[in-house]
């Protein structure tokens, strides 16, 4: 039983997707596996793939990689005798012998399209629904993402299977550091992040200027600049703080420093800061929607993300509630011990073997 491993999207910078691909690749390993990726990875049977279809190559790049994945994969899974090919992203050659498990991480451009561009909605409109037909299984992050794939896709729930994700546990700990006055946020600025309703419960705290709100993510010229403009309006410019990117190695420090993590997203096909600030034993406040109650369970507090006064009063009483925060450090830290990615390398490997 021979499996080919899809990495050709791989960035050399750290994504979401690649630690996923990453993380799971010691579990596969113990399979018979060769993985197609640009760049070489210790103790992985690589074959090289082309430089120029990472996504770090922007349009061009997903272009070409989508071409090199219909006409070169089908040939690269004959001559390694392959018996399955994975792909950890939902891309794989159409109309050719290649069977195929992929791993759909979520449809939001298919809930939120207008803040997508016409290509990645092309994309999902036409290229996705083909791909997952033809799957023989599909792998997503959680029980919500499973239902999306079902209604939006309509693919059958016996198709697939919701395994959860992890962290690195060796990074995301508690740190015992002093508590400082900021509420954090870390992620992209997109609209269905919901940063503007968030901004907007920040400035509406009874005693606001005694704190501040924290905004982790790559500056983005569509959004940002109307976020900026929003703090300015409401006159709390001195206490919201753009941070921009936020390298990997600060942000276990900044997680552990902050009152709360306020994630409020509108959708998310799984949520890897509240898991990783609960693991920091950093009290979160999150949405109730999606697939973020299954990540936080009861560790968290949920609120309406469409209801502002509903995000205020969760970052007043977690700011002034010392037991509060206590109890929901401690019932983070032991949430997040029930994720590991063993476990989810271990589920991915017997649903590989099953369908080989």
């Amino acid at each position: 039983m021979s499996i080919l491993v899809n990495l050709s999207f791989a960035p050399l910078k750290p994504t979401g997707w690649l630690n996923y691909s990453l993380n799971l690749l010691p579990e596969l390993n113990n399979l018979d596996i060769n993985v197609l990726t640009p760049f070489e990875i210790a103790n992985i049977n690589c074959h090289q793939s082309p430089t120029n279809l990472t996504t770090e190559c922007g349009i061009k790049g997903h272009f070409l990689r989508l071409l090199w994945t219909q006409f070169q994969i089908p040939k690269l899974y004959r001559q390694l005798k392959s018996n399955l090919l994975f792909s950890p992203i939902p891309e794989a050659p159409l109309f050719s012998d290649c069977r195929y498990i992929i791993t759909l991480h979520d449809l939001i451009p298919l809930r939120f399209p207008e803040e997508f561009s016409a290509a990645q909605s092309f994309y999902c409109r036409s290229y996705l629904p083909a791909v997952v037909k033809q799957a023989e299984h599909i792998i997503c992050n959680s029980v919500t993402t499973a239902i999306d794939i079902q209604n939006f896709l309509k693919v059958p729930e016996k198709k697939i299977t919701a395994i959860p994700l992890a962290y690195d546990k060796m990074h995301f700990k508690f740190l015992d550091l002093p508590t400082k006055n900021y509420f954090f946020y870390y992620g992209r600025h997109n609209p269905y992040k919901n940063i503007s309703r968030l901004i907007a419960a920040f400035a509406a705290l009874p005693n606001y200027k005694n704190y501040e709100l924290w905004l982790a993510g790559p500056y983005d010229k569509r959004y940002t600049p109307i976020l900026i403009n929003q703090t300015e309006e409401l006159g709390v410019t001195n206490q919201v703080k753009f941070l921009d990117y936020v390298s990997y190695n600060e942000l276990p420090k900044i997680i552990n420093q902050a009152i709360a993590l306020v994630f409020p997203s509108l959708w998310e096909g799984f949520g890897f800061p509240v898991l990783e600030a609960m693991a920091c034993g950093t009290p979160v406040i999150t949405s109730n929607i999606s697939s973020l109650p299954e990540v936080a369970a009861d560790a968290a507090i949920l609120v309406n993300p469409y209801n502002t006064n509903e995000i205020t009063e969760a970052m007043q009483t977690i700011a002034t509630n010392t037991s509060l925060r206590l109890q929901l450090s401690t019932k983070g830290i032991t949430r997040a011990n029930e994720f590991s990615w063993q476990k989810t390398g271990q589920a991915t490997v017997e649903l590989l073997i099953g369908n080989c």
